[in-house]
């Protein structure tokens, strides 16, 4: 009798202790630059909330809790992997990045960073006719991220890339460092809004696999498994989709760029995972034109 009432205490006590796991209040953590905001970030915080709102009857309740502090993405990766300071991050993947961290294996931007048009300076569109072949525009000095992927994936096309810091680069056009800017067709327009002496060029696109993920540490299981059953909750039921075609930073963003208007150059991603390249047969994860 003892025995069986004991037994039946440890029982109660591990249930109770699974469902105070099971339904904690997930804390997330995630950079919030105060020094260089971004708009654009409203588009990942957004639809991370979507995801996390998803899964509340298999996780319960959770809360955002941006970082205020400034760090690269290289940076914030190291922080990550550390478990230091944020619990999550979202780039543009790579294999060595998929090694470092724990990636959701769903491209948030449906492969939109993949797809990149310039911004140059005004007066500068007579340096890109539309009969420039793909072997002169690589010759034209071009500005990326240093620690970007796109820099790795350029340059293994045969571009030629100038490297610099992420916040400086506009400045590094402008003075005549490089003669373009490649950048995501969702990323220049709040850009030039603010620079009266910026334009977007009118003729070319560069296209290449690249998709971007939610980041975790490899340790945190809790929090991948719940991001990785919402974007699927969310793919099945088509909310990412209708997410995608009318948020304020990508709604609308294939007419604005002129897609069906450019000559558009594929190029290779020699940073693809296996993992990734089984993603790319699923129409469903990615932008389509052309």
């Amino acid at each position: 009798m003892i025995f069986s009432i004991t037994r039946n205490i440890v029982l109660l006590t591990a249930l109770l202790s699974y469902i105070n796991i099971a339904f904690a209040t997930d804390i997330i953590r995630y950079v919030e630059s105060q020094q260089f905001p971004d708009p654009k970030q409203g588009y990942f915080v957004d639809l991370l909330m979507l995801a996390l709102e998803e899964t509340t009857n298999e996780y319960g309740s959770y809360q955002l809790q941006p970082v205020h502090i400034e760090m690269t993405q290289a940076r914030t990766s190291l922080m990550l992997e550390r478990n230091e300071y944020v619990n999550l991050t979202w780039r543009m993947t790579s294999q060595a990045l998929e090694q470092q961290l724990q990636a959701i294996y769903f491209p948030i931007l449906k492969g939109l960073m993949g797809s990149r048009i310039f911004v140059i300076n005004k007066g500068s569109q007579g340096k890109f006719p539309s009969n420039l072949p793909l072997s002169e525009l690589k010759k034209i000095p071009l500005g990326q991220g240093i620690n970007w992927p796109d820099a790795t994936i350029l340059l293994a096309n045969g571009f030629n890339v100038v490297k610099g810091h992420d916040p400086y680069l506009v400045r590094m056009l402008k003075s005549g460092r490089f003669e373009f800017y490649p950048r995501a067709l969702h990323e220049p327009w709040s850009e030039l809004a603010e620079e009266s002496e910026l334009v977007v060029e009118k003729n070319f696109m560069l296209k290449y696999p690249a998709p971007t993920f939610f980041f975790v540490n490899k340790q945190n299981t809790r929090l991948h498994q719940r991001l990785d059953l919402g974007f699927k909750k969310l793919l099945s039921s088509g909310k990412f989709e209708q997410f995608f075609l009318n948020h304020p930073i990508t709604a609308g963003i294939l007419t604005k760029a002129n897609v069906n208007q450019r000559i558009i150059f594929k190029l290779e991603n020699p940073l693809l995972s296996n993992q990734v390249k089984q993603l790319l047969t699923d129409k469903r994860l990615w932008l389509t034109a052309k």
